[in-house]
């Protein structure tokens, strides 16, 4: 397997392509899909395999003991992170999206206030509404391309009913790793205004060379008792559709808000999720990923060199992720006429920034991940789109 192969995903019930006409007006007979952030390559064999073993024994059951499956996330955890769990702080929620929500819904209550640092993952802010809870925006400060964090402006908007903090790190969609001085910051802000912490890390292991990510519970003991941790094989290893995550609480009296509401709700995961990310969350699994980062790296640097050729765009440096995130301001443009020209001219579906909040409004995110012939030709279509300004 490579992932220069380029694979057919049309007529496969695949969102980001079979949707791409019908939401972006996008062409599906020559439209390029950069939009849903899952990957157009196939997972490492370890886990082909596993889904092999599970057709040719031919019976689909409940999954029991989840001893094996456990133990693989904490080894991945401890070797790949250096950050020690524990089994049974461990809940499987059907997808991270499914375990903000339960986060919200186990530890906020209607009309409080949860705070995101916006620009940021758009989900975040449709489960919190959908709950009936208030949306507080913190917006990033962008200096000099880079997104950093602004307490002291942040400090000043807090009006006392925020109850809870998510933290998306690495952070999407503007690709930032952050240092331990600003996780120590988010840690100590949480305390400052009584906050639980949920810290979705769920591109963790998609980091650049030259970056290490730090997880949020190994920053700050003193913050463990309102500290929620997400993490999922299904971005690294492009198995969105097993709907599979890992919500770890290390606090005994959380974990049991958190497990109460799972009761109440009849939750449970779906064996084939659980079967992948053990198969996953091995040597095998370790050694794609590593091929994996080396990969999107070349695409990431394909992308910002094709983007800074163009004058008025600047993309935001990646630090992790592969989702590059582009700005349009310097076009003069308004928001209409630049995603006219890249979505019409250029026949590229991409996520509008608007949609991730405050501080999104000149922006759209590029998916990087898939074949580095595919960038190319995006990239291509896109210095046609904007030919007149160059």
């Amino acid at each position: 397997m490579s992932f220069d192969d380029v694979i057919d995903r049309f007529g496969t019930h695949s969102v980001k392509w079979d949707m791409m006409e019908r939401i972006y007006g996008v062409p599906a007979e020559d439209g390029i899909a950069m939009w849903v952030a899952d990957m157009d390559f196939r997972p490492p064999q370890c886990v082909a395999d596993a889904i092999a073993k599970m057709h040719s024994h031919g019976v689909y059951g409940y999954y029991g003991d989840e001893t094996p499956y456990k133990e693989a996330i904490c080894w991945w955890m401890q070797t790949r992170h250096g950050w020690s769990v524990k089994a049974d702080e461990i809940f499987t929620t059907h997808g991270l999206v499914n375990g903000t929500a339960m986060c919200v819904e186990s530890f906020t209550k209607p009309g409080e206030g949860v705070v995101l640092m916006t620009p940021v993952y758009h989900a975040f802010a449709r489960v919190i509404s959908a709950a009936q809870r208030e949306v507080v925006e913190c917006q990033l400060a962008l200096n000099d391309g880079r997104y950093e964090m602004d307490f002291d402006a942040w400090d000043a908007q807090m009006k006392g009913h925020e109850t809870m903090l998510i933290l998306c790190s690495p952070h999407n969609p503007g690709g930032r790793v952050w240092t331990r001085d600003e996780l120590q910051g988010v840690a100590d802000f949480a305390k400052r205004h009584d906050l639980i912490l949920v810290s979705d890390e769920i591109h963790h292991d998609l980091v650049f060379p030259g970056h290490s990510h730090i997880p949020m519970a190994s920053v700050d003991d003193s913050i463990t008792d309102r500290l929620v941790m997400m993490t999922a094989t299904t971005k690294t290893f492009n198995i969105a559709g097993s709907h599979s995550g890992n919500v770890i609480i290390p606090d005994p009296g959380l974990r049991a808000r958190f497990g109460q509401k799972m009761a109440a709700l009849g939750l449970s995961p779906n064996s084939f999720g659980l079967f992948m990310a053990e198969a996953a969350y091995s040597p095998d699994g370790a050694a794609w990923v590593d091929d994996l980062v080396v990969y999107l790296d070349g695409n990431r640097k394909l992308l910002d060199a094709a983007i800074a050729d163009i004058p008025g765009l600047a993309s935001v440096p990646l630090e992790a992720t592969y989702l590059s995130w582009v700005d349009f301001s310097g076009t003069g443009m308004s928001r209409e006429e630049f995603t006219r020209r890249v979505e019409k001219d250029a026949r590229i579906a991409v996520n509008h920034g608007p949609t991730f909040g405050k501080g999104g409004e000149s922006f759209l995110r590029f998916n990087i991940a898939t074949p580095r012939s595919v960038v190319q030709t995006a990239m291509e279509r896109l210095a046609e789109a904007f030919k007149d300004l160059q």
